[in-house]
C-alpha cells in the first residue's frame, strides 16, 4: 500500500486531471483487488457524470454515465456523506446478483470514496469490489489517501485549451469535466423547466443571454424532420424507465443545422414515477468534404445502395435507392428505415435485416416490392457504425429461373404424385377411403376446391362422398335420375373425360343444370369417367374456386388418374358390399331384444370398430333358467372377419343349448372350449349365473376380464377369479366361484374392447369404468349404458375393436314367497307335499291352482319315492310364475316314456307336462331337482 502511494508521487507535477484520474483509480482497483473501477464528477447541476472507468464493459457503464446527486448509487451516498462508502450486493430470491441502481453488476458490491474540492465534494472514485467483499479498514485510509493526491494533482494540472471564465476560476474537477466539450442539461419533467450549462448552450448553439430555461426552448430549435421521433424516443425512455438516446439535428445560430447527440437518465421519485432527466449532448456532425467524397462514388451506381446508423437511421441514399424508396435523398436522410412506407411493404426485409445486424454477419436474401411487383435481391454489409444496404433488380433473372425449374420439376412433381396416389390407393380399404386420398393427393397439386364422387345406382348416380361442397347442393345432386344435358351422366355415357373451363361455358353448354354454378360456388370443372372392368359405373368431378383453362399436360394427366381411382373405388365397393353384409350378419346373431326376467333388469350396448377395420365376434346374452334364475353371459372371439362372426353366432347357439340343459357353468365352459378346439380360433367367455332366491351368483371365466359389481351403496370392485385360459388354450375343467350379492347390485359385464385399446392399458381403463360407475346415477340402465360409452368413448374417438357390453341390476326373490318342507322316504311322503301344497297355496290366496299344484307335487314326489333316494325336499316359489321344486340325493334324472295300453306305470311325467307350462330337472350340489311352471297371468286370486 506505501509503494504505491510513493509510486504516485513520483508521477511529474502537471499531469493533465484525465490522466491524474485514471492513475488513481487503477492503482485504487488493484489495491482492493476489485472487478473494475470508475470516476464520476459533479456538473454544473445536480448530477454527477462518469468521466474515467477502467475494467467495465460498455453496456455495463453506459446507465451510470449520469447519476443523480441524490440518488442510491454509491458514488451519490459517497458525495453527499462526505465519506467512504460500501454498498453490498443485493440477491433475489434466485441467487442471481443485483444492486440498488441501474445496472447488474458482478462481485460482491461497490466501494465508493469521495473527491474532496475546497468546500465540499465534488465526485467520487469507486470501485467494484470483488470475492474480498467490504474493504478493511486499512484499504479505506489508501482510498481516502488516492483521493486526496488526486485532488492535489488536479488543481495543479494545466488547464484545457480556450477555458471559459467560469472554468478558469473553478476546481480541477469541473475542468476536467469542460475540456471534453460534452454539455450537460437537467429537465424537471413535472414542471417543464430545463437548465443547461455552458457547454451544452454552445453544443445547441444558443446564446446563453436568449435562453429561457423551458423545455420548448429546445423543441424549437430541433430540425423539423426529427422533432417527431426524436420525442418519441423521449416517451419510450419515461415508459420504459431506460435510457434516452438520440441523433437529430439542431439549427445553428446562423441558421444552418449539425447534428448533435444526447443521452440521458430518467430520475424517478419515492412512488417509481420519473420525475428529472438528466443528461449530456455533444456535437456529432460529421465533415461534409467527408459525405461529398462519398456521395460522388456511390451516388451513380447501377444498383440501389443507402447506409443506417446502428439505429437503423439513414445516412445516405443514391438515386437508384430513391427512386426504389419513392422519395428523395431530403425526405429520406435521418429518418428509420423501417419507418417508411415503401419499406413496410416489402414483406420480411426488415426481419431478415434486423436478424443478419445481430449476428453481424453479411447477409444476401430476395424481397418483392408490392407496388411495382418487382425483384431485387438485396445485400447487407454491417460497418463499424451501422449497415450498407445494396439492391439489385433481378425480376427478369429470377423470372427465367423460375421458369426453367417449373419446367424441370413439373415433370417429376406429377410422377410423384400419381405415385403418391398409386401408394394411398393401394391401402384404401373402404369408399371413404378412396375419397379421402383422392381429395389429400390430388385437390392441392391442381389447387382444385372441390371433389364429388358419384356411383350409378340403376339408372341413377347416388354420391359415394364428397369435398368441398355444400350440404344442400349434395343433397340437390344425390340420386338424380339420367337425363340429357346433365354433364356428370354425360361423362359416364361417353366415357370421355370432360372439361369446362368457366361457369360461363357450363351455363352454355348445360342450360338444364345452370343452377349448380350457383348453388355449388365452384368456377370450372373436371368431370372424368370411372370405367374398370370394361364398365363405367361413376363419375368423379374435380372443381376449382375460379375459372381454369386446363392445359394438355393437365388433362391426360387427370384422365390418367381417373383410371387409378376407378380400379380403387370398384375395390373399394366390393369391400363395403360385403362389409355390409357381414355386419346384417354379426346384427342378425346379436340378441334383438333382452328377455324380460323377473329376476334381474337389463340394457346391452354394441359398438362396432370404427372404419377400416372388419367385424368382430363379441356378443352377450340373458337366458332365464328355472326357479328364480337367470345366465349372464358376455364373450369374444379373438379377431376380426367373417369367419370370427360365424363362431361367434355358434357359440352364443351352443350356450343357450347348453343353458337350457341346466348345466353348472363350469361344464359350460368345458363344452364351449370342445367346441373352439376345433376351429383353430381363440375365444373368451364369462358365464355367471345368479339365483334371486339364495342371492348367489356363481361365475366362470374362460380368459375374460373381470365383471364389475356395484353395491347399492356405490361402492365398485372387480371380483377376483380363477385365472382360467381362453376358449381353445385351456384344459378342463374350469373353476367356478361363487358370490354373494346383496340385492339391487349392478353386474356390469363387457368385453376388453372397452377398457383396452392402443393407448391405453387395460388397468387404466378398468379404473375408468369404476370411476364412471361410482360418479353417474344408475338408476336408468339405458341412460347408464350410454354414459359408460361416452365416458370411455369421448367425441370424435373410436374403437378399433368391437364392444359389447351388459349392465343388470339383479333382484332378490322375497323370503314370503319361498316356502319349503323335508319329506320322508316312503309313500307317506305324497300326501304329506300335497296338504304342503294346499295349505301354502291358501296362504298365498292361489286356491284355484291348488288342485293342479297337489296333484304336480304328488307325482313328483312319488316318483322320487318310487326312485330316487332322500334326503327329499318340496319348494314352492312364488315370482312371476309358480314354481314347484321336488329334489333328491340321486342323480337319475327322470325321462318321459311312451307306455303302451297294457303298461301300468310310466304315464306320471306325461301328466306332468300336461299340467304344466314347462317343467324340466337339473343336477345340484347334492343331487337332482325336478321343477315345474305353471303361469298365474291366468289366475284371479290377489297378492298375499
Amino acid at each position: 500500500m506505501d509503494s504505491r502511494l510513493v509510486l504516485l508521487d513520483s508521477v511529474e507535477r502537471g499531469a493533465t486531471e484525465s490522466e491524474v484520474l485514471r492513475l488513481a483509480l487503477v492503482h485504487a482497483v488493484a489495491e482492493l483487488d476489485g472487478l473494475g473501477g470508475m470516476v464520476h464528477v459533479r456538473g454544473p447541476m445536480s448530477a454527477l457524470r462518469l468521466v474515467s472507468a477502467a475494467g467495465l464493459p460498455t453496456g455495463l457503464v453506459r446507465p451510470w454515465e449520469i447519476l443523480d446527486q441524490e440518488g442510491p448509487q454509491a458514488p451519490a451516498l459517497a458525495v453527499r456523506r462526505g465519506s467512504g462508502v460500501w454498498v453490498p450486493q443485493v440477491h433475489n430470491d434466485a441467487g442471481t446478483a443485483r444492486v440498488r441502481a441501474p445496472g447488474a453488476w458482478p462481485g460482491t458490491g461497490l466501494a465508493a470514496e469521495p473527491l474532496s474540492g475546497a468546500e465540499r465534494p465534488v465526485g467520487a472514485l469507486t470501485v467494484v469490489t470483488g470475492a474480498t467483499g467490504e474493504p478493511t479498514e486499512k484499504q479505506w485510509r489508501f482510498l481516502t489517501a488516492v483521493a486526496t493526491w488526486a485532488n492535489e494533482r488536479m488543481v495543479q494540472a494545466p488547464p484545457p485549451a480556450r477555458p471559459t471564465q467560469e472554468e478558469a476560476g473553478g476546481s480541477g474537477t469541473r475542468r476536467a469535466l469542460q475540456a471534453v466539450q460534452v454539455g450537460t442539461w437537467d429537465w424537471n419533467i413535472r414542471t417543464g423547466e430545463l437548465a443547461w450549462d455552458e457547454v451544452a448552450m454552445a453544443v445547441y448553439g444558443t446564446d446563453p443571454a436568449d435562453f429561457v430555461p423551458r423545455v420548448e426552448s429546445w423543441m424549437k430549435i430541433i430540425h423539423p424532420d426529427d422533432l417527431p421521433w426524436t420525442l418519441a424516443a423521449v416517451e419510450k425512455a419515461l415508459h420504459s424507465r431506460s435510457v434516452f438516446e438520440a441523433e437529430y439535428r439542431v439549427r445553428r445560430r446562423d441558421g444552418s443545422y449539425g447534428w448533435t447527440q444526447a443521452r440521458a437518465t430518467v430520475m424517478l421519485d419515492g412512488e417509481g414515477e420519473p420525475i428529472r432527466m438528466i443528461g449530456t449532448a455533444w456535437d456529432s456532425t460529421e465533415p461534409r468534404s467527408v459525405r461529398d467524397t462519398l456521395s460522388r462514388a456511390l451516388r451513380h451506381m447501377s444498383d440501389g445502395f443507402l447506409s443506417a446508423d446502428d439505429h437503423w437511421r439513414i445516412t445516405f441514399v443514391n438515386l437508384e435507392a430513391e427512386s426504389l424508396l419513392g422519395s428523395s435523398d431530403e425526405e429520406l436522410f435521418g429518418r428509420v428505415l423501417w419507418t417508411l412506407p415503401s419499406v413496410r411493404q416489402i414483406a420480411g426485409m426488415e426481419e431478415g435485416c434486423r436478424k443478419a445486424a445481430a449476428e453481424a454477419t453479411p447477409v444476401d436474401f430476395d424481397v418483392q416490392i408490392a407496388a411495382t411487383g418487382r425483384c431485387y435481391h438485396l445485400r447487407q454489409v454491417p460497418v463499424p457504425d451501422g449497415v450498407t444496404l445494396y439492391f439489385t433488380d433481378v425480376t427478369d433473372q429470377r423470372r427465367h429461373e423460375a421458369e426453367k425449374a417449373a419446367a424441370e420439376s413439373s415433370a417429376a412433381e406429377r410422377a410423384a404424385r400419381i405415385a403418391e396416389l398409386t401408394a394411398a390407393l393401394a391401402t384404401a380399404t373402404t369408399s371413404r377411403d378412396v375419397v379421402e386420398a383422392v381429395a389429400q393427393r390430388v385437390l392441392p397439386p391442381f389447387r382444385a376446391a372441390g371433389l364429388l364422387v358419384q356411383a350409378v345406382e340403376g339408372d341413377r348416380v347416388c354420391n359415394v362422398g364428397a369435398v368441398g361442397y355444400p350440404l344442400a347442393f349434395l343433397d340437390h345432386v344425390d340420386g338424380r335420375s339420367q337425363r340429357v344435358g346433365d354433364p356428370g351422366w354425360e361423362a359416364i355415357s361417353t366415357k370421355e373425360p370432360l372439361f369446362v373451363s368457366s361457369a360461363e361455358e357450363y351455363v352454355t353448354r348445360y342450360p338444364g343444370t345452370a343452377d349448380h354454378p350457383r348453388m355449388n360456388g365452384k368456377q370450372s370443372w373436371a368431370f372424368l369417367p370411372l370405367t374398370a372392368s370394361g364398365r363405367t359405373f361413376a363419375v368423379c368431378v374435380i372443381a376449382f374456386d375460379r375459372p381454369r383453362h386446363f392445359t394438355g399436360e393437365e388433362r391426360t394427366l387427370l384422365t390418367a388418374i381417373s383410371a387409378l381411382v376407378a380400379h380403387a373405388l370398384e375395390r373399394a365397393r366390393l369391400y363395403d358390399a360385403e362389409r355390409t353384409r357381414s355386419r346384417k350378419l354379426q346384427q342378425a346373431l346379436l340378441p334383438r331384444r333382452l328377455p324380460d326376467v323377473a329376476e334381474c333388469t337389463a340394457a346391452a350396448r354394441y359398438l362396432s370398430a370404427g372404419q377400416g377395420v372388419d367385424i368382430g365376434g363379441d356378443w352377450y346374452d340373458v337366458i332365464p333358467l328355472s326357479s328364480g334364475r337367470v345366465a349372464l353371459v358376455v364373450g369374444d372371439v379373438v379377431g376380426h372377419g367373417l369367419a370370427e362372426a360365424v363362431t361367434m353366432g355358434r357359440l352364443r347357439t351352443a350356450v343357450h343349448t347348453l343353458a337350457a340343459l341346466e348345466l353348472p357353468p363350469g361344464e359350460i365352459m368345458s363344452h364351449l372350449n370342445d367346441i373352439v378346439n376345433g376351429l383353430d380360433l381363440y375365444a373368451t367367455c364369462l358365464y355367471t349365473i345368479y339365483d334371486s332366491t339364495t342371492g348367489i351368483c356363481s361365475i366362470t371365466s374362460a380368459g375374460h376380464p373381470p365383471p364389475a359389481l356395484v353395491h347399492p351403496d356405490g361402492t365398485v370392485h372387480f371380483p377376483d377369479q380363477a385365472p382360467n385360459p381362453p376358449l381353445g388354450a385351456a384344459e378342463p375343467p374350469f373353476e367356478t366361484f361363487e358370490l354373494s350379492v346383496p340385492q339391487e347390485s349392478l353386474f356390469v359385464l363387457y368385453t376388453d374392447g372397452l377398457v383396452e385399446s392402443s393407448e391405453r392399458q387395460i388397468d387404466r381403463g378398468m379404473a375408468r369404468l369404476a370411476q364412471l360407475l361410482r360418479t353417474t346415477d344408475g338408476e336408468d340402465l339405458e341412460q347408464l349404458c350410454d354414459a359408460l360409452v361416452a365416458g370411455l368413448f369421448p367425441a370424435g374417438h373410436t374403437t378399433r375393436d368391437d364392444v359389447a357390453l351388459l349392465v343388470a341390476r339383479v333382484h332378490a326373490l322375497d323370503s314370503g314367497r319361498m316356502a319349503s318342507w323335508s319329506l320322508p322316504e316312503d309313500p307317506q311322503a305324497a300326501g304329506q307335499a300335497r296338504r304342503h301344497v294346499r295349505d301354502q297355496l291358501s296362504a298365498w290366496r292361489l286356491d284355484d291352482l291348488a288342485m293342479t299344484t297337489e296333484l304336480l307335487a304328488s307325482e313328483l314326489v312319488g316318483n322320487v319315492v318310487r326312485h330316487g333316494r332322500g334326503p327329499v325336499r318340496l319348494r314352492l316359489l312364488r315370482g312371476a310364475d309358480l314354481v314347484c321344486e321336488v329334489s333328491d340325493g340321486s342323480l337319475t334324472m327322470p325321462r318321459i316314456r311312451h307306455s303302451s295300453e297294457t303298461d301300468e306305470g310310466g304315464r306320471g311325467l306325461q301328466l306332468v307336462a300336461a299340467l304344466s307350462q314347462r317343467w324340466g330337472t337339473r343336477y345340484t350340489a347334492a343331487g337332482k331337482c325336478i321343477w315345474t311352471v305353471q303361469s298365474l297371468h291366468n289366475s284371479d286370486s290377489p297378492e298375499p
